[in-house]
């Protein structure tokens, strides 16, 4: 990328980042006995009213049943549909990750339509003790690689547990879930979150602990640390280069929440990070390089006011396509028996609006700049995005969500690849 470039986009993502009076009691001569006597004879004849009232019927709003063993297992989930128009081609068509190179094609828009991103989920609570509270999730959703548009497998997205003990503000978990570098979400209506365009972070089995501390008279700060399984490249000796690694990966975050403008919305800066190793072969006689993974990690939310929600992040790092930063890019192997780390930097910013219960606008930026020398000839040198969207609750369970965006991609000594997109979304939630 060219340094007026460079400085362009820094300069927009900056941009983007930066009742009752008081009532006296009348006085009486009436006794505090006698008062007594009195509350407790009206109480008693409410209490006989009440009982001559018939029981309104009532309807659950979520399907929750018992399991054997006591817990309490509810179903959720959403019916959606996606509908999108690329000027050029943009990976993978059904969520945005990059623009794809033009290949001197002058213009070759790109219509999308999926299901995929519906949804089931369950819900795992109990049975607790007096001191632990026990929970779980199961989730899954259909946007895989497997099979056609129209044939589509279910890929697994959470499915962990978790023991918890609220007199300490301690928890143990253990399973699939988000990764804990880099938690924030971008308010995007994209399934892709801005991965591989400023926003770094996966989902990896894991085993986790979390401790939380009081701080101050509101403020609360939490400290998590996980373990967690690195899934690394397909090499010319190996299928996975992370499982082959003699470690799993270590995942750390400090955050600290207090409300500042708002007082029911805590504003939250936290900063995380991860170190990782992967086992590349370089021959098939065991000889080896180790390369190691690692980021360092910003983000913060803060509600500017009842209406007003910020929130941004960024990171740097090397060898992060397991966590969806360098655009996709974690070791140059051009060599095959030199294997060299890709390192890459940015981060995105948003800023979303509550226009009224029901309508949201959000606007933001996203930018992924690997470094130049570390990236082969013809591979994606840099990946930024610019968007807006409206999101609008038709009803409280039909979701309505209309998105435009803009990409730009580098790749080293090759053409610039741009790409505009208008996306939609239909969600009915259950």
């Amino acid at each position: 990328m060219n340094a007026r470039g460079k400085l362009g986009y820094t300069l927009l993502l900056a941009g983007t980042l930066f009742t009752a009076a008081p009532v006296y009691a009348a006085q009486t001569s009436e006794t505090v006995d006698a008062r007594i006597n009195r509350l407790e004879q009206e109480l008693a004849e409410l209490k006989a009213l009440v009982k001559t009232v018939p029981p309104a019927a009532t309807t659950p709003n979520t399907l929750s049943v018992s399991s054997a063993s006591g817990a309490k297992v509810q179903l959720y989930g959403f019916v959606r549909f996606d509908a999108s128009y690329d000027t050029n081609p943009i990976l993978s068509g059904n969520y945005a990750l990059w623009a794809l190179p033009h290949n001197s094609r002058i213009s070759d828009g790109e219509w999308n339509l999926t299901g995929g991103a519906t949804r089931l989920g369950l819900n795992l609570n109990g049975p607790d003790t007096d001191a632990m509270k026990l929970s779980g999730n199961i989730e899954m959703d259909f946007l895989t690689a497997i099979g056609t548009e129209n044939n589509t497998s279910p890929r697994l997205r959470h499915g962990f547990l978790k023991a918890y003990w609220p007199a300490s503000d301690f928890s143990i978990l253990a399973g699939q879930t988000w990764d804990i570098v880099s938690s924030q979400i971008p308010f995007v209506d994209d399934v892709a979150l801005m991965w591989d365009a400023g926003n770094i972070g996966s989902r990896h089995p894991q085993l986790r602990i979390t401790k939380g501390f009081a701080a101050g008279n509101e403020g609360r700060l939490e400290l998590a640390a996980a373990a967690s399984r690195n899934i690394g490249e397909k090499s010319v000796f190996q299928a996975d280069t992370g499982k082959d690694a003699a470690m799993p990966t270590i995942q750390g975050r400090l955050a600290f929440s207090e409300p500042l403008f708002v007082r029911s919305q805590p504003a939250t800066i936290a900063v995380s990070g991860h170190y990782g190793q992967e086992e590349w072969d370089i021959s098939n006689t065991g000889n080896f390089k180790t390369l190691d993974t690692w980021s360092c990690n910003l983000e913060m939310t803060m509600p500017l006011n009842e209406q007003l929600l910020f929130a941004g992040e960024y990171f740097t790092g090397s060898n992060l396509d397991d966590f969806l930063g360098g655009i996709g890019q974690g070791v140059n192997a051009a060599v095959a028996s030199d294997p060299r780390n890709i390192r890459s930097h940015g981060g995105w910013a948003a800023l979303k609006c509550n226009v009224n219960p029901v309508t949201a606008i959000s606007f933001g930026a996203g930018v992924d700049d690997p470094n130049d020398s570390d990236v082969a000839p013809s591979a994606r040198s840099l990946n930024q995005t610019i968007f807006a969207n409206v999101i609008n609750k038709l009803t409280p369970n039909l979701i309505i969500g209309i998105q435009l965006s803009e990409w730009k991609t580098e790749y080293k000594n090759d053409p610039t690849s741009n790409a505009f997109r208008a996306q939609s979304s239909l969600t009915y939630k259950f």
